[in-house]
């Protein structure tokens, strides 16, 4: 019991982080779009099973439901539509990196929406290195900025300002639903708008599933969608959710990897620099909450 906490986060870094190569794999054969809603269509059913199964509510009151609705469209839909798109073009390890800016965007939207929050000199400075952090591991040529890898990253940024913006909505309008059953009507509220931008984007709706485009749906829907997320649900009611933040930055690591293993992805330098740049900008910016967490 006493490496219960430890082991959990780094099984949850382990899971999350192995999505990037499954998604890497699975959109090589698969629509982008496509693919994330088949993924929450039963995501959500296995979310809201759980919550019921511990007995939490599930049934949301109405003023529940423009938060849910936010987090649909923002967190599940619009974000992973970008995201999986994106990963048609970048390894699974720079698609790592770039979301794990989602700690550091969500604190500068914070200071833009809630006008209680406060970031102050450091903590820009600390938004500014996310940035930078970003811009590195997407090693821009001047001489060539419209290349597909420019294109993926762009995309990935993009879905992770979407998430940012997503969890401070959803923050504005929290209220006592379980974090189970919102985030399982999250997932069902998105699945259906990511299958109507299937559709407008014309993407082919009959796609001949391939081993390895199956393995990797099977992958990303019990494993890190239901085993993964009840995981991540026992920590947060242990550590807090500040703590449970740095498992971003684990993530890079095992995508790194399994992307290096599985699918022969190499890692640039400039990949780990960005990172090492993202995660100072995290530090910055999370300082004090850091600097309890160690005092603890």
């Amino acid at each position: 019991m006493r490496h219960r906490t430890p082991l959990t986060f780094l099984l949850v870094g382990a899971i999350w982080g192995t999505t990037f190569p499954a998604v890497r794999a699975g959109v090589e054969v698969v629509p982008p779009v496509l693919f994330a809603a088949i993924r929450f269509d039963v995501t959500a059913l296995l979310i809201l099973g759980y919550a019921a199964a511990r007995g939490r509510r599930v049934r949301p009151r109405r003023g529940e439901w423009a938060g849910i609705l936010a987090g649909g469209t923002l967190l599940i839909a619009l974000h992973h539509a970008l995201l999986f798109a994106g990963q048609q073009y970048v390894t699974s390890a720079v698609a790592a990196v770039v979301v794990a800016t989602v700690p550091i965007l969500t604190a500068g939207l914070s200071r833009l929406l809630l006008p209680s929050t406060a970031l102050g000199a450091v903590g820009a400075v600390g938004l500014g290195l996310g940035f930078l952090g970003t811009a590195i591991v997407a090693d821009l040529d001047p001489s060539a900025l419209y290349t597909a890898e420019s294109l993926g990253v762009v995309l990935v940024l993009a879905a992770a300002v979407a998430f940012a913006l997503g969890a401070v909505l959803t923050q504005r309008t929290r209220t006592e639903l379980p974090v189970a059953s919102l985030q399982g009507w999250m997932m069902l509220a998105g699945a259906p708008i990511l299958h109507v931008a299937s559709l407008s984007l014309s993407e082919p709706q009959s796609v001949e599933w391939t081993p390895t485009a199956a393995l990797a749906l099977l992958y990303l829907v019990p494993i890190a969608g239901g085993l993964g997320y009840l995981l991540y649900f026992d920590l947060l009611d242990r550590i807090g959710s500040v703590e449970l933040n740095l498992v971003s930055y684990l993530l890079p690591v095992f995508a790194a990897f399994v992307g290096w293993f599985a699918l022969n992805e190499a890692l640039k330098p400039t990949t780990i620099a960005g990172f090492v740049v993202v995660a100072i900008g995290f530090a910055l910016i999370k300082r004090h909450a850091l600097i309890r967490l160690v005092g603890n």
